[in-house]
């Protein structure tokens, strides 16, 4: 990578990676979907809670792309954000607070309506937590979005795709949902990313060239292909 592109690493594996001289460019495939849905938002300023952090590149995004947002990272791991504030500081004043809590018991602590947007990016060995993906935590969600909120989750999960159809069943009830897979992963050749749109949807949220075209399913769709999950 560019020498000024900054990757965390934990255990072997990349967590995360910012371009620090240009945090408008999102390295990651996956997070450049997610760019798409922040930047079919109403233009101006927005609320964001991210649960799950690593090195902050969505909410330095958020920040760079909408100057005077107010968002707070829901990030568990100590050693994380110590590196991060060593390693990649955040701008200063960018209005991005971050709490070392994980996401299921910091959510308890943002008050309700806060947030125009909700992006979900957590991993622990590799997955997202489950309770994480709960109809308990849903419901959280649904109490800290404004009415006009947007839930976005990404997802590492492989065909027949279980984790997918329990958070689908979770969040089926939050409005409109859009899901985003990599070609790949559809066709159960490996693991990979599922990005996941729900509530008050962008008109075409995934919108940005992409060297993997996503497979997008809408409406009945994604009943067809991600129904049958258990609301847990």
């Amino acid at each position: 990578m560019a020498d000024d592109v900054y990757v965390l690493e934990l255990d072997a594996m990349q967590q995360s990676a910012v371009d620090l001289g240009d945090p408008t460019r999102l390295v990651f495939d996956y997070m450049r979907r997610i760019g798409d849905v922040i930047d079919r938002l109403p233009p101006g300023p927005v609320r964001v809670l991210h649960v799950g952090g690593a090195a902050m590149t969505l909410a330095r995004y958020v920040h760079a792309t909408r100057p005077r947002s107010s968002q707070i990272v829901l990030e568990p791991s100590v050693e994380i954000i110590e590196r991060v504030r060593s390693e990649a500081p955040l701008p200063p004043r960018s209005g991005i607070k971050v709490r070392p809590v994980d996401g299921k018991s910091g959510i308890g602590g943002v008050r309700d309506g806060f947030a125009d947007l909700v992006i979900l990016d957590a991993f622990d060995g590799g997955r997202t937590p489950d309770d994480l993906v709960s109809a308990s935590f849903v419901e959280d969600v649904r109490r800290v979005l404004a009415p006009s909120g947007v839930f976005v989750a990404n997802l590492v999960d492989r065909a027949p795709f279980p984790q997918a159809r329990d958070f689908v069943a979770a969040a089926r009830d939050l409005g409109d949902m859009v899901v985003g897979v990599e070609p790949a992963t559809m066709k159960g050749r490996r693991p990979g990313n599922l990005v996941i749109v729900c509530g008050t949807v962008p008109d075409s949220p995934f919108g940005s060239p992409s060297p993997m075209e996503y497979r997008i399913f809408t409406d009945r769709a994604v009943a067809d292909s991600f129904g049958g999950g258990t609301r847990r």
